[in-house]
């Protein structure tokens, strides 16, 4: 009984095939940086202070006669950024003789001051004072959006199919991405990026384990590490175009318009012929790897399909991924704690944003490296040194059981090399 592994042997293990479909797969991974522009390029407590033009329906005032006019001022002697005097309907002589005294909080919104930003989703949605809090929540629902779509996909794979998988995200992705530039309002918003974090958790998860069943085990470390390349250097783009835009909505509409190139070819992206034979469909999966071969002009023989097992390829190592998942919760837990909270390290934003992707691009080649010399069962290795530089800990698998190469890992990948199928 010929297995799968003998099979990409004979078709090309990292063919021309294997490498337009990780490329095609990966490149999302690009754009997902730009989905927290919003929620990441901000000043949380801006230059402000209530909008009193009431008072101009009095009488034309200058900006510093219309402040000290209409807002208190605190104790350091600053205008208050949270307080207004209450409108009265007096001419403008006796507000001057006789000044107002009764606060009430700002009632027709605020006017900001110099910014670093021209405007952001605080400015925009007003996200200061009472509600200055609505910016942990939506890093909140973003991310709660990404675990129920990771939740969602990952056994949805396994019952529709690797393709759909991630066709089904990369399309929420895409639209809601763009809703998310355009929406008026701080619950549209809410609603609008928990959808797109569902798509990006989905798409991120099924996109490795698509291109990885692909690939033979010699380069099967690249469906992960070239997945992971592509977001880091979008993270470096990410800094460069904010620096030059400074504006959220414009930004997350950059990030929304080469996914409207990828909603396009991801219909064409080949389904998984694992998952195929797995399912039982195996003329199907004959023809994929006919197509496969074809691309990397290489002949498969006909008496090798005929061979191939029909048993079960994907199911084998679901024990063997949980006790690392518990490591990779943690690990994820503190890089994204310290990236949405990297306002506060007291450096440039737009620098420290560079420098995150930028470390991420040696950590991942030398992770690709070191995969190649030491293999995936180097735990104490590759894993531990994906782990220190980045969003890429790629573990190991004792004999029977294989830890995945992804930092998201679900149970559905191609087997271990001695045990390959």
């Amino acid at each position: 009984m010929a297995d799968f592994g003998e099979i990409l042997r004979n078709i090309g293990e990292f063919g021309l095939f294997q490498q337009l479909t990780l490329t095609a797969l990966a490149f999302p991974n690009f754009c997902q940086g730009f989905l927290m522009s919003g929620f990441l390029f901000i000043q949380s407590d801006p230059e402000r202070h209530c909008n009193t033009d009431w008072i101009l329906r009095a009488a034309n005032l200058t900006i510093e006669e219309q402040l000290n006019l209409t807002v208190p001022r605190e104790e350091d002697g600053s205008f208050s950024r949270c307080r207004m005097f209450v409108p009265v309907d007096w001419d403008i002589q006796d507000i001057r003789e006789n000044g107002l005294n009764e606060t009430t909080g700002c009632r027709d919104g605020w006017v900001y001051g110099s910014m670093l930003y021209e405007s952001t989703i605080v400015t925009d949605f007003d996200l200061v004072c009472g509600q200055s809090n609505m910016v942990g929540v939506i890093q909140t629902v973003f991310l709660a959006g990404i675990l129920l779509g990771s939740l969602i996909f990952g056994p949805f794979a396994e019952s529709f199919g690797r393709k759909r998988a991630t066709q089904i995200p990369a399309v929420i992705l895409f639209v809601f991405t763009l809703t998310t530039a355009l929406c008026p309002s701080i619950y549209l918003y809410l609603a609008s990026i928990f959808f797109m974090g569902v798509g990006a958790g989905g798409y991120r998860v099924n996109c490795i384990i698509l291109s990885t069943e692909w690939i033979g085990v010699s380069k099967r470390s690249w469906g992960a590490c070239v997945t992971q390349l592509f977001g880091s250097v979008g993270q470096c783009v990410l800094a460069g175009t904010i620096y030059g835009i400074r504006k959220w909505r414009v930004a997350q509409l950059i990030g929304a318009a080469p996914l409207a190139v990828v909603i396009v070819y991801i219909w064409f992206i080949p389904e998984s012929a694992r998952w195929l034979f797995n399912k039982g469909r195996t003329e199907e999966a004959k023809q994929l790897i006919a197509k496969a071969a074809a691309i990397n002009k290489q002949p498969v023989p006909h008496s090798l399909l005929e061979k191939v097992q029909d048993a079960n390829l994907l199911l084998k190592y679901q024990f063997s991924v949980e006790i690392h998942r518990l490591g990779l919760f943690s690990l994820n837990l503190c890089i994204y704690c310290l990236y949405l909270d990297m306002g506060s390290l007291g450096f440039s934003i737009f620098l420290t944003q560079f420098l995150f992707g930028a470390f991420e691009i040696p950590a991942n080649l030398l992770s690709m490296w070191l995969l190649e010399i030491f293999g995936r069962k180097s735990r104490s290795v590759t894993g531990s040194a994906a782990e220190h530089a980045g969003r890429v800990p790629l573990g190991h698998s004792h004999r029977h059981f294989k830890q995945p190469d992804n930092h998201r890992r679900s149970p559905w990948l191609p087997a271990p090399r001695d045990q390959e199928n």
